[in-house]
């Protein structure tokens, strides 16, 4: 095992996501931030336009990090990346999108080793070859931002917040998604957090062109005593936000999204719904919300996931991938 690992994390100047005034800072966090916190990796950025010359980093570097397998981060050119005797280790966004984006081409072109990303194994190999190297890290979660949040005891309590996008309701838009996913995929992708909405006792807010309408997502989920995270097929970043902010959570646990790998426990530290229960579970709350139960398990969600699936962590079990392919 070697002391210290020295990575090459290469990626285009104008990626929106490395952008300090995007609505979703989860990415530049983790790999502007978090990767420089861990002792034992010496992390070196190279930001380019279009085109990278791979040649000049060898014999320099243990490994070479792509941000993902997406031209919009990674340059289309990596010359001498076939020659190229560093390992390549991608985080991969969305598998559902691999064959619209080219991605599996570009793990030959690339010569990729190995992916890394938060969506279960199941939903990974879903999409991409049996064959291809991947691992689950609980990544995105950043302590320090679910810091000196409202109390407990101080939020509202009669409510039950809803954030992020949801699918539109109206039958025109049900019938036309039927025929194609692309048309209303909130609708398809987050169908729990959708069909919420239509209850009296749920606040929503969800985006406007493009930026969340509370900018400081951690402040606004502490005005709530509770709050739901929903992913149908996939668990997403808010499974730790919202818990790490001090919320009762309403989570989407199901065999469908295969979420059990993330280590909640129902009525421990979150509650877990699906489809069928949501409504039961809500109102359990609602009609004992004075109940002493709730805040501790809202507290011991916050426990978990700021201690066990925060960035460091998924440093830490970067590194051990990236020790797979190191000598």
């Amino acid at each position: 095992m070697k002391e210290k690992i020295n990575a090459a994390l290469i990626y285009k100047k104008n990626y929106n996501f490395f952008d300090k005034n995007h609505f979703d800072q989860t990415t530049i966090d983790f790999f502007m931030k978090a990767l420089k916190r861990n002792t034992r990796l010496q992390i070196s950025y190279f930001p380019c336009e279009n085109e990278f010359d791979v040649k000049k980093l060898e014999g320099k570097y243990d490994v070479l990090l792509l941000v993902n397998n997406r031209f919009d981060a990674t340059p289309e050119i990596l010359r001498g990346i076939r020659n190229s005797t560093i390992p390549v280790i991608v985080k991969t966004g969305d598998p559902h999108y691999a064959k619209k984006y080219n991605q599996i081409e570009l793990h030959e072109k690339f010569k990729i080793d190995a992916y890394w990303s938060l969506q279960p194994k199941e939903y990974f190999y879903k999409y991409y070859p049996k064959k291809f190297k991947y691992k689950e890290i609980l990544w995105g979660l950043e302590p320090s931002k679910y810091q000196n949040l409202k109390l407990f005891n101080n939020r509202i309590k009669n409510k039950i917040l809803n954030s992020g996008n949801v699918g539109r309701d109206a039958l025109k838009s049900k019938i036309a998604h039927s025929f194609s996913k692309d048309i209303n995929s909130a609708w398809y992708f987050y169908k729990l957090r959708t069909i919420c909405n239509k209850l009296s006792y749920v606040d929503y807010a969800g985006m406007k062109n493009n930026t969340y309408i509370n900018q400081d997502y951690a402040e606004y989920l502490s005005k709530y005593c509770a709050a739901v995270a929903t992913g149908t097929f996939y668990p997403v970043i808010k499974f730790f936000e919202i818990p790490a902010a001090g919320c009762l959570t309403f989570m989407e646990i199901t065999e469908k999204n295969h979420a059990q790998y993330l280590g909640f426990k129902n009525n421990e530290n979150c509650i877990f719904i699906n489809e069928k229960n949501y409504q039961n579970k809500f109102e359990e709350y609602l009609n004992d919300t004075d109940n002493k139960k709730w805040e501790e398990i809202a507290k011991a969600g916050r426990d978990y996931v700021l201690n066990e699936v925060n960035n460091d962590k998924a440093v830490e079990s970067l590194i051990e991938l990236i020790e797979e392919f190191i000598k």
